[in-house]
């Protein structure tokens, strides 16, 4: 595999729960302003000094900084995390930040939104929040949108974590409103947004 390049770091954890309807996830939407304004999008942020650890690789610090920033957006505190990906932003945009995904079980807490983070919050199925987005209702970035378009083939929250057994990376290519990856082409310039394997 080619050497990672150098960029800024954060870590998601997308929290799974098994619900009435079957798996679900915890999506929060952010201000309108600032990274991802008025997105819906899985907890977490950026690698800050504090989970830096001499020695650790890239992926450990992220997995640090995802839990960290979890608990602070919304006050749940989640144990193992597994890999699930890794995204690579396209070259040419102002503000590039390698993000590694990981999978998490809920804890059985009350989420406690922080205000300055988070509008609103929703536990939702895959298909629910794939079906909004389609709608124009939600917002959605292409590392979220194809993260649930995946998790949309696990029946319940032991399934995913069961299904997670390597983690994939994804280095984005962007060509007009077409994303690309290695194997994958998401068009994006009407909803709803189509996935294809190429």
């Amino acid at each position: 595999m080619d050497v990672p390049e150098e960029l800024p770091v954060a870590g998601t954890v997308v929290l799974l729960r098994t619900g009435e309807h079957g798996l679900e996830v915890l999506l929060m939407r952010r201000p309108e302003r600032g990274s991802f304004a008025g997105a819906w999008v899985f907890p977490g942020g950026r690698i800050e000094e504090i989970d830096r650890m001499p020695g650790a690789g890239e992926v450990d610090d992220a997995r640090r900084a995802a839990i960290r920033e979890t608990s602070e957006e919304v006050g749940l505190d989640v144990g193992e995390l597994v890999v699930l990906s890794s995204w690579t932003p396209p070259e040419g945009i102002p503000r590039r930040i390698r993000t590694w995904f990981f999978l998490a079980r809920s804890s059985a807490g009350e989420v406690r939104a922080a205000a300055a983070e988070v509008v609103e919050h929703a536990w939702i199925t895959p298909d629910e929040a794939l079906r909004r987005h389609a709608a124009g209702e939600w917002i959605l970035f292409p590392p979220t949108w194809v993260t649930l378009h995946d998790l949309r083939a696990f029946r319940d929250a032991d399934a995913a974590l069961a299904g997670a057994d390597q983690a994939r990376f994804y280095v984005t290519r962007i060509e007009g409103t077409t994303f690309r990856w290695d194997g994958l082409r998401l068009e994006t310039q009407t909803l709803p947004w189509t996935l294809a394997v190429e």
